[in-house]
């Protein structure tokens, strides 16, 4: 999670192009990045998968004005309203797009060196509040930090410890940040969501030194609160421009 998620960079560049704010030649190559090939299988219509740079186009004609990210986990769907088949696939695979205003929604399948995007059904789920997000995403960060200084996870996990200065440093960009269109605070909220979502990656990777079975169960809780904290904020940061 050090870079976008696939489904970010989709609702992000696509969101800029149909506001104007890129090209579509920058749009494809963007969500491409170091994939060779993106394809869209099951646009209505369309019997064959369809190269990204052409769908893009399709999805506008079938009616979408926006593009909105999920990234559920099981026993949270965030992001997500149903139907049942696109919740399923998308909790399988931990992120989607949704189309707003087509009805549609995409999950991603890495094929080797490419990606199929799948077409289901999808309804648009309640947009997530960027202050809140923002702020409940704070709170937990201060709250996951004094639990994990609590148990020494220093100590045992060095590059836990660096990712949490990293946290500290707000407002860096990085090298897979947000398309033109995107206000400052959208980049910096998405840019501490994805570090914290990393310290999660690297601190629930084993219990580590974890003394007891109760210092690795609380260990656990808090880095949940962080990964759903996260999660929300990313969505709030990936929101279409307004």
């Amino acid at each position: 999670m050090s870079t976008l998620p696939r489904a970010a960079r989709f609702v992000t560049w696509t969101n800029a192009w149909l506001i104007g704010a890129t090209s579509l030649d920058e749009a494809d190559d963007a969500i491409r990045a170091r994939d060779t090939a993106h394809h869209v299988i099951g646009l209505p219509g369309q019997p064959e998968p369809v190269p990204l740079l052409l769908s893009l186009g399709t999805l506008r004609n079938l009616g979408t004005r926006a593009l909105s990210l999920a990234l559920p986990v099981p026993g949270d769907p965030l992001g997500l309203a149903g139907p049942r088949e696109f919740t399923e696939a998308a909790i399988e695979l931990g992120e989607a797009v949704v189309c707003e205003g087509a009805g549609l929604g995409l999950v991603p399948h890495v094929i080797g060196a490419g990606v199929q995007w799948q077409v289901y059904e999808a309804k648009p789920a309640v947009p997530e509040s960027f202050g809140d997000a923002s702020l409940e995403l704070a709170h937990t960060l201060q709250e996951v930090i004094d639990a994990l200084a609590g148990l020494d996870v220093a100590r045992w996990r060095p590059e836990v410890a660096e990712a949490l200065i990293d946290l500290r440093a707000v407002g860096s960009r990085t090298h897979d940040g947000l398309p033109p269109g995107y206000a400052p605070r959208a980049e910096e909220l998405a840019t501490r969501a994805r570090r914290c979502l990393l310290v999660c990656e690297l601190a629930l990777a084993d219990d580590g030194g974890s003394a007891t079975a109760y210092e690795a169960e609380s260990r656990r809780r808090a880095l949940r609160r962080l990964d759903h904290a996260a999660r929300r904020a990313l969505l709030a940061a990936c929101a279409p421009p307004r």
